[in-house]
């Protein structure tokens, strides 16, 4: 108590506030963590690793974060109690996260179940993209009204993550349950390609430089190489683990790859398509989120309750980050 007079007292005295003392420098960006355990999301100042605040979503259960253009505000899905393609609660809704007020501020509302899942922003239009796997399709959304716009079929079901090309111009969707990717043009609203990958794939990542889209094999150590051009697969990285969450660098040097049943990460070599180095990081590795400036590569580990920070210099884990129960979803707020 009596330290929390003086800080309190030389606060006043040297004439600034007390969110100014204490809150640490977030003009170099906020990484936001979805707690699907907890239903929270936690606001991380990355330069400490330090917590800033942890959200209630009101919802079961948020799996996936992202965050508006200007960095303002954070979109969380509540896709529901279950894993994809298993029985359980439907989302339809997806809560809309103030950074600054540290608060659920709106809510994008479905009026029926439909799983909404990974969220992306349209790096043109700034249009939030977000799968509904219930609906095969993927939801168009305005982050400025909250409102549902439209709605881009994916021709397949369990179309679970989404990335699109820098230009904005293509989405592909991994559909676990098909094992299948779909190539999908957003401008004319329409399927180009289904792509068979395997029996059950997952996750999905696309190279800065958009020739390659990558998804992982659930049977196998193994990365499908998709070639975006000719739209087909044009060959395999053979992995030691089986894969899930996938990012590359932007210098389009690496790809990071999270191996959760051998508790490491995979540094691919993407002019050679080989794996050149690993990682040790805690229990079970989900998402891969790799810092704007590519110095630094974010790794969820859900089991542990942390996020690692990796150094994509010199490949070695940084720090541990302290997160919430069941850490999974990553983004980053600019």
């Amino acid at each position: 108590m009596e330290f929390n007079h003086f800080f309190l007292t030389m606060a006043a005295v040297l004439g600034v506030s007390l969110s100014a003392v204490a809150q640490p420098s977030t003009k170099n960006g906020l990484l936001l963590v979805c707690n699907k355990g907890e239903q929270t999301l936690s606001i991380i100042d990355p330069a400490s690793g330090e917590s800033l605040a942890v959200v209630k979503e009101d919802g079961v259960t948020g799996h996936e974060v992202i965050a508006s253009a200007d960095g303002k505000l954070a979109f969380v899905p509540i896709y529901g109690n279950s894993g994809v393609g298993r029985p359980g609660t439907d989302g339809e809704i997806i809560r809309v996260i103030d950074l600054g007020k540290h608060a659920v501020v709106g809510t994008v509302d479905f009026g029926h179940g439909v799983r909404p899942h990974c969220a992306m922003v349209g790096p043109e239009n700034h249009l939030l993209y977000v799968t509904t796997e219930l609906s095969n399709a993927i939801t168009v959304i305005d982050p400025k009204t909250f409102k549902i716009v439209d709605s881009i079929p994916t021709g397949q079901s369990e179309s679970h993550m989404l990335v699109i090309s820098h230009g904005g111009r293509y989405g592909y969707t991994a559909n676990v349950g098909p094992g299948t990717v779909s190539v999908i043009d957003l401008l004319e609203k329409k399927v180009e390609k289904i792509i068979p990958v395997a029996k059950v794939t997952q996750r999905i990542a696309i190279s800065p430089d958009d020739k390659w889209v990558f998804t992982a094999d659930q049977t196998k150590p193994q990365l499908a190489v998709i070639d975006a051009g000719k739209k087909e697969i044009s060959q395999w990285i053979e992995l030691p683990g089986i894969a899930y969450g996938t990012a590359p660098t932007p210098d389009g040097n690496w790809l990071v790859v999270a191996l959760p049943a051998i508790q490491k990460v995979a540094f691919v070599d993407l002019k050679t398509m080989k794996v050149a180095h690993t990682v040790d990081v805690p229990k079970a590795p989900q998402e891969v989120l790799v810092r704007p400036d590519g110095k630094i590569a974010y790794v969820s580990c859900d089991a542990s309750k942390q996020v690692a920070a990796i150094d994509t210099q010199n490949f070695k884990v940084e720090k541990l980050i302290n997160t919430g129960k069941g850490a999974d979803g990553l983004a980053w707020a600019p």
